[in-house]
């Protein structure tokens, strides 16, 4: 019996093991509370200052997590957060959740990860779970993680245990978060796996093994191309219809219809987030090191990044057919979220909308119940418009790129002249605007 494992089963099964989470974000955050809420003592790790600050505060900047939720959990002093890696050093599980982004040539940024695992193998100590939950590409835990734990004299499976576990956070999801989402778990040993299961089997439903990291990284890049790709194909469709002068929406809602055979997606102005647009690349990337073309996640993100482009030449047509241009137009955009009531733009297709209506000379403002303001190329700042019948009536269109259920579409047609409508929102609604959909 390896002493290590065992020791640390009967820490976690008595809940006095100590969980440290590094990246207090979507994913973190979230994972911290879960944990903490369980009975287990939580220390998370940020770089932002004012994060930690918030959140040792008991304050909440994540709005899937109530501030009532976290404020006893702080108080209690079963979660805190800490900027050093040092305060770390009592953790017993390690789980790493920092963003892994795309750099402007579409090759993974590994920094943060790099960073962190360089961090945790300084801290590192005998018996200690270190589980990397940021989606990346397939080997990144035996080739980043493993290796840098080795050099510090660590035998992984024996006195140190490394898994992968790919987050599947869904913000602003009020059916689904980590609960009673299924956990998908990948260790290097049948030890590394026995150990990850028995920490997250504490605060998840229900735990899934697979035989091993690379596995697990693969199942979280084949979920978020398989909506990458799916997606994609209803924006061509979106791009076919029009051209056949088909709805596409009545063209989906028909095929939906049959029971079998046929999941719907829908159309829209371009994917955001965190994942979708980003992950299905990381596994392109990694094929393309193998000599490997992977055409469907190519052709997918070509299509999906190309529709913000067709959104604009939707409002310049929609804007021509009233005898107007888009240079010197009113430009209204309804939310800039990359979906609908969270808070968060990152990868937003209303980003690169804004910009290239800008680019084309019209005078565009934004509202957004939940983005005060947003950052801009070169660092400029925009900030969200107040709603009201007078923003709506002095718009020459108002362009609906998020549809927040904070919106009266009712309202919102009552008072547009011309609406452009890449969510649907408006469907079989009456109101004085002409609506375009795409």
């Amino acid at each position: 019996m390896n002493h290590f494992k065992q020791t640390l089963l009967d820490r976690l099964q008595r809940r006095e093991a100590k969980v440290g989470i590094i990246g207090l974000g979507y994913v973190g955050l979230p994972l911290a509370v879960e944990f903490a809420e369980v009975g287990f003592q939580v220390i998370g790790l940020d770089i932002s200052q004012t994060k930690v600050d918030q959140l040792n505060r008991g304050e909440s900047y994540i709005p899937d997590i109530p501030t009532e939720r976290l404020q006893p959990l702080v108080r209690d002093g079963r979660l805190c957060a800490t900027t050093s890696y040092d305060d770390m050093r009592q953790a017993d599980t390690i789980s790493i959740c920092v963003p892994t982004p795309l750099r402007q040539t579409r090759d993974p940024d590994m920094s943060y990860v790099i960073e962190s695992v360089n961090a945790v193998a300084e801290i590192c100590h005998d018996g200690m779970l270190i589980v990397l939950e940021s989606t990346t590409y397939p080997g990144t835990t035996q080739e980043i993680v493993v290796p840098k734990l080795e050099s510090k004299g660590f035998i992984v499976g024996e006195n140190v245990f490394v898994a992968f576990s790919p987050e599947r956070i869904d913000p602003g999801n009020q059916r689904f978060g980590v609960r009673n989402t299924p956990k998908v778990v990948g260790g290097v040993t049948a030890d590394c796996n026995e150990v990850v299961t028995a920490l997250y089997s504490a605060a998840v439903e229900n735990v899934v093994q697979v035989s091993s990291p690379t596995t697990a990284e693969m199942v979280k890049l084949l979920e978020n191309t398989f909506r990458a790709v799916n997606i994609g194909l209803a924006n061509e469709m979106a791009l076919m219809c029009d051209k056949l002068g088909v709805d596409v929406w009545e063209v989906i809602q028909g095929a939906a219809s049959k029971p079998f055979g046929f999941m719907p997606f829908f159309p829209g102005p371009g994917l955001g987030g965190h994942c979708i647009p980003i992950d299905p690349l990381y596994l392109s990337w990694k094929l393309k090191t193998l000599n490997y073309n992977a055409r469907f996640i190519e052709l997918a993100s070509e299509v999906n990044t190309s529709m913000p482009v067709y959104v604009v030449e939707k409002v310049a047509q929609a804007l021509n057919d009233d005898t107007k241009s888009v240079r010197g137009s009113r430009v209204v955009v309804l939310g800039t979220a990359y979906k609908r009531d969270i808070d968060d733009v990152r990868e937003s297709p209303a980003l690169d909308i804004i910009k290239l209506l800008r680019q084309r000379g019209a005078d565009v403002v934004y509202n957004d119940p939940h983005v005060p303001s947003l950052r801009l190329e070169d660092d400029e700042r925009m900030y969200s418009s107040a709603y009201s019948s007078a923003l709506l009536n002095e718009a020459d269109c108002v362009l609906i790129v998020t549809d927040h259920s904070a919106y009266d579409w009712q309202d919102v047609l009552k008072h547009a002249r011309l609406v452009v409508d890449t969510r649907h929102a408006t469907a079989k609604l009456d109101g004085g605007a002409r609506v375009v959909t795409l």
